[in-house]
């Protein structure tokens, strides 16, 4: 009987672990889903770099105690799986709210980005942002343009010179 209360022990504090170390996590509700259409789903995020599980909400329920994520706990209702990213904050919102529009059984429940309880609009919202690789790409170009537009200046200046001197 003790070595069944160690491992439930174990899988709790793991869970917490897994809350308190990932950048977001998102709870969804999968009812309704097929074999197929989760493993799509889980393919999704596996490329993603999001770990994907399924625990008992009890389990749960005990790891956001130990966690101190209490506000989780009225979303603890029927059956949920849990998406955590430890790298990237917005890959686990984009990926699952995609689905769910494409895929009407799967909810999105709630969430903790950085360590904080997220409403549903506030996951909707991360969702909505690009990824890492797009926020630096739309970084760059902002850094590009002001020695992009000098180099424009310098060019019709050097143009217009030419001009006059020939």
């Amino acid at each position: 009987m003790s070595k069944v209360i160690e491992q439930k022990k174990q899988v709790v504090s793991e869970i917490a672990e897994k809350l308190r170390d990932s950048q977001s996590t998102i709870l969804v509700d999968y009812r309704g889903l097929d074999v197929a259409e989760v493993t799509e789903l889980r393919s999704q995020l596996r490329e993603a770099g999001v770990e994907f599980k399924v625990y008992k909400n009890t389990m749960t329920r005990r790891a956001v105690e130990e966690a101190e994520l209490t506000d989780l706990n009225d979303v603890l209702v029927g059956p949920t799986a849990i998406a955590f990213s430890k790298d990237d904050v917005v890959a686990p919102a984009k990926v699952l709210n995609n689905f769910a529009k494409e895929h009407e059984a799967l909810e999105i429940k709630g969430g903790v980005v950085e360590g904080s309880v997220a409403s549903l609009e506030q996951i909707k919202e991360l969702a909505d942002l690009p990824n890492y690789e797009g926020m630096l790409s739309m970084l760059l170009s902002v850094l590009q343009a002001p020695v992009r537009n000098f180099a424009y200046a310098t060019k019709a200046v050097a143009e217009q010179k030419e001009e006059q001197g020939a």
